[in-house]
């Protein structure tokens, strides 16, 4: 029986996904207090825990941070009654498996709560499965059906994307991949492993930004028993459990100098030494790293060291963000509308006409990972054979809508789109004029109030600060 844990201080909410999933079967405790829900966690493992984003003692992002360092093998789903595609998006980065909005749905809740289960358990298969000498054919096929969900995209950008992944698999270079969130970085590099002599061999994703200084090094190498107050048992690090295959390093640049410093000597030497131990181990792995900044530009602000970006910059990849993918966007809808089908045991056959517009004129800050999010919530909620636009969250539609129709007071008379009349150099210069529109008509509406504005915008009052004076308002 699964155990789940609901940290809301919501008591209704606790009280209602309490008897809902206890019906179900689950084994289900509830707190409204953050930190009594980490003082649970410390003394009892849970399968899956159900955060809010915002507790009255603590933010669901801290809860996230600590879980991970206290129990790594427990999913985090963050529940968020603001709908907010970059809370989404920031949560995902830092490790949670999902997110969930208010209102509850109670069939997404329990899909949630399968996939999580089946990836925990996938996740278990494959440590052991690299760990046996003589399954190597099992491992590929393994890694063949994980990236079974991946799909190429066939457009013009996504063609310069794949053969520059041709060229660099088979070598044995390090590659730096760039790219926004939620584009696909670490598909990328599993294509760029599945492609080389390494394919079939271990693939360990480690996302830097959830590391802190204190667990980096325990996590990438590993510790010996006794090192440090809790390290009950030897554990080995992320390189060592990749040996032989690829380790894929995202978010590179959170990683503190400290921890630079020790990456800087395994990159150079091949070599690691667990916290606490005496000996070094010779590794042999290829490593891939990315990032959503430019590390030149870290290097230039003392943030990343200048040796480790030339160690790691053999090769550069740029992963287009999805609004200059437009070629791409129905045969990705497709794409996770089966998978979503699937996932949900549903048949819906298609797209309406207006929503395949939608998704072509949208600009996805999220990318890929918010299409799929998209497209699976309308899933659920689309009774008939195609998805209409009533099944679109409402941010999706108003956002396109704003950005294209109503930004030009001329179109009612003229007839014409206010893209084509304007027609931006390319669709990112559109995703900018969007920003400074909603952003303007949001400050007017408030009367430029920033802390209403950002509350309304779904930003801290600093980002609101800094996109006002980036785009002079």
């Amino acid at each position: 029986m699964a155990k789940i844990l609901v940290i809301d201080d919501n008591i209704d909410i606790c009280q209602l996904l309490e008897r809902f999933l206890t019906k179900k079967g689950y084994d289900v405790e509830t707190t409204i207090s953050g930190k009594d829900g980490l003082e649970m966690v410390k003394n009892t493992y849970y399968d899956l825990i159900f955060c809010d984003f915002k507790l009255r003692d603590m933010e669901g992002r801290d809860i996230l941070a600590k879980v991970r360092i206290i129990s790594p093998g427990t999913q985090v789903a963050i529940i968020t009654g603001y709908a907010d595609v970059k809370i989404a998006v920031e949560v995902i980065k830092k490790g949670a498996f999902d997110y969930v909005t208010k209102p509850l749905f109670p069939d997404e809740i329990l899909s949630l709560i399968e996939r999580a289960l089946s990836v925990q358990k996938e996740s278990k298969v494959k440590s052991v499965t690299f760990h046996k000498a003589d399954s190597k054919p099992k491992e590929k096929k393994e890694k063949t059906e994980a990236n079974s969900d991946f799909l190429k995209g066939t457009g013009k950008e996504s063609k310069k994307l794949y053969k520059e992944v041709k060229l660099v698999a088979p070598t044995n270079l390090s590659v730096v991949i760039y790219g926004e969130s939620g584009a696909g970085k670490e598909n990328i590099a599993r294509l760029i492993h599945d492609q080389s002599e390494r394919a079939g061999k271990p693939f360990i994703a480690v996302d830097c930004g959830a590391l802190t200084k204190e667990l980096a090094g325990s996590e990438l190498w590993g510790h010996e028993k006794g090192s440090f107050t809790g390290a009950h048992a030897e554990k080995p690090g992320q390189f060592e459990l990749a040996d032989g295959g690829t380790i894929f390093l995202d978010e590179i640049s959170n990683l503190s100098y400290e921890v630079q410093v020790g990456l800087l000597r395994l990159v150079q030497e091949r070599k690691l030494r667990r916290i606490g131990g005496t000996k070094d181990k010779s590794i042999d792995v290829r490593i891939i790293v990315a990032s959503n900044e430019d590390l030149r530009k870290a290097v230039q602000e003392n943030k990343f060291r200048e040796d480790l970006y030339f160690r790691f910059n053999e090769f550069s990849i740029t992963v287009p963000p999805l609004r200059e993918r437009v070629d791409d966007i129905e045969a990705f809808a497709m794409h996770f509308l089966e998978l979503s089908n699937k996932e949900l045991n549903k048949s819906v056959q298609g797209f309406d006409e207006e929503v395949m517009q939608v998704f072509k004129e949208y600009v996805w800050p999220g990318n890929l990972r918010e299409m799929l999010n998209v497209i699976r919530r309308a899933t659920l909620l689309t009774d008939g054979d195609k998805m209409t636009v009533s099944a679109l969250p409402a941010e999706v539609v108003y956002a396109r809508k704003f950005n294209f129709t109503d930004s030009n007071s001329d179109e009612k008379n003229t007839g014409g789109s206010a893209l084509s009349k304007k027609s931006p150099v390319s669709l990112k210069d559109a995703a900018a004029e969007a920003e400074v529109e909603v952003l303007r008509k949001v400050l007017e509406e408030v009367k430029y109030n920033r802390t209403k504005a950002a509350k309304k915008l779904g930003i801290d009052r600093k980002t609101l600060f800094n996109k006002m004076k980036q785009y002079d308002l």
